[in-house]
């Protein structure tokens, strides 16, 4: 780290990017950075910490900066070009997190699913117990100078996490995710045994996996779950419209009973993993059951508010797996409402190679929507559309458009689940506008 360079972030609004941003700046470094002009909601926590952003422009890029490239961001990106002109030194996201963590107990939480939620859980708790530094898939960051633990997330995508070798590491699940890069399910359990290679202490792992059972590595492994074989277990289950109260047992060791104001198996399943890291680390196991119960999640997963008399959830489900978990946590939330999803197919690879997983989790709603499909910045079309999705739905699967979100106003004291990675925010707010406008109002 150099005090008298500033560190310039190309697309510094990434929900890694900003977060690692944050991180810096929290340590007294000097941060700035460009990206594009539309708002996004990592955008309100730069703000707040007052880090200048600029609109993309190789005339921002001058003698003096260190830059740390968003791994959107091709090497012919022109601020980056600029930056090779000047010679400065340049690091992508992740390599420069990789020599962050360094010196600090370090906890990387890499999975197809649930990354951001368990990372977010796990920071929420230790910080309330000890310094942590944490970086979070959301744009959360934050950069203790004393800090004890760092946790952050482990991203898997183009085997980015072999930048890492963390003391410990949660691993969520393996499934077949970015079908860009990865060729089978077998590829992506390639990559987490090679990133399990590289963890220094031990790694955290769901128990139900049948590729996460099979992994070889140097370090113990410690299954969490519900099972027999299970390390770290969680019994007597109660999922209530409250939350999740649950027993601990490590073995034959009783760890306590736990309460979390969280829905869904798979958070029960995230709270084992943070459990089971306290644990190892000798934290007072009362002092997690208190941190447990003030967690308030993370962005973009499962965020609710209330207009008129209906629920909208916003949630960032762009994989089948995570689109079953999010309506199983609608359905113990809300066990007497009718629930509507909303889904925006995120890429048109990822769209043809999971189709028919997609149509099986979206069945699980009482109603379902389609919105286009969501490109990137690597993928702009496809010989796919949502429509072909939608035939192969049974509980609806029409395709939604912006300017007319009118079949949505069919519903009454009902949930509408919202899911993807794009731009689906675009339209709640539309929704939400049409259902405020509709809403008699009190004079």
């Amino acid at each position: 780290m150099d005090n008298d360079t500033t560190y310039y972030f190309v697309g510094i609004k990434g929900s890694g990017m900003s977060a690692l941003a944050l991180v810096l700046h929290d340590k007294g470094f000097k941060v700035e950075g460009s990206d594009i002009d539309q708002y996004t909601f990592t955008q309100r926590g730069l703000e707040n910490a007052k880090i200048d952003i600029y609109s993309f422009d190789p005339a921002n890029i001058h003698t003096g900066l260190t830059i740390i490239a968003g791994n959107a961001f091709p090497d012919d990106h022109p601020e980056i070009v600029q930056a090779k002109k000047l010679g400065l030194k340049i690091y992508r996201y992740h390599e420069f997190l990789g020599k962050l963590i360094e010196g600090y107990t370090s906890i990387g939480v890499a999975g197809a699913h649930g990354k951001t939620s368990t990372t977010g859980l796990l920071a929420h708790v230790l910080s309330g117990i000890a310094p942590t530094s944490y970086l979070v898939g959301d744009g959360s960051g934050k950069g203790k100078p004393d800090a004890r633990f760092f946790v952050f997330e482990a991203d898997e995508y183009r085997r980015h996490f072999m930048a890492y070798h963390p003391d410990y590491a949660i691993m969520t699940n393996i499934d077949f995710d970015h079908p860009d890069y990865y060729s089978g399910v077998d590829d992506v359990a390639s990559a987490f045994e090679s990133f399990g290679q590289q963890v220094k202490k031990g790694i955290f792992a769901w128990g139900d996996d049948e590729n996460l059972r099979k992994l070889t590595v140097d370090v113990p492994i410690y299954y969490y779950g519900t099972g027999e074989n299970d390390d770290f277990r969680a019994v007597n289950i109660k999922r209530t419209t409250q939350g999740s109260n649950f027993d601990v047992y490590y073995h034959d060791e009783q760890l306590g009973n736990f309460e979390i104001p969280l829905f869904g198996q798979h958070n029960i399943l995230n709270s084992l993993a943070v459990i089971a890291v306290a644990y190892f680390e000798k934290v007072n196991l009362e002092d997690i059951k208190e941190e447990l119960l003030t967690f308030k999640g993370v962005k973009r997963r499962f965020s609710e508010r209330q207009v008129a008399d209906m629920t909208i959830i916003d949630d960032y489900a762009h994989h089948p797996s995570e689109i079953k978990a999010t309506l199983d946590a609608a359905r113990q939330k809300y066990p007497d409402k009718e629930i509507v999803a909303v889904f925006q197919p995120h890429t048109f690879t990822r769209t043809i190679a999971l189709l028919d997983d997609f149509a099986k989790s979206l069945n699980l709603a009482d109603q379902v929507y389609l919105t286009d499909i969501f490109g990137s910045v690597r993928e702009h079309a496809g010989k796919i559309s949502s429509a072909d999705l939608g035939a192969k739905i049974s509980k609806g699967g029409s395709v939604l458009k912006l300017d007319n979100m009118s079949p949505l106003l069919d519903y009454h004291n009902a949930v509408v689940v919202f899911m993807g990675a794009g731009d689906v925010q675009k339209y709640e707010r539309e929704y939400e506008t049409l259902l405020s406008n509709l809403t008699p109002k009190n004079n």
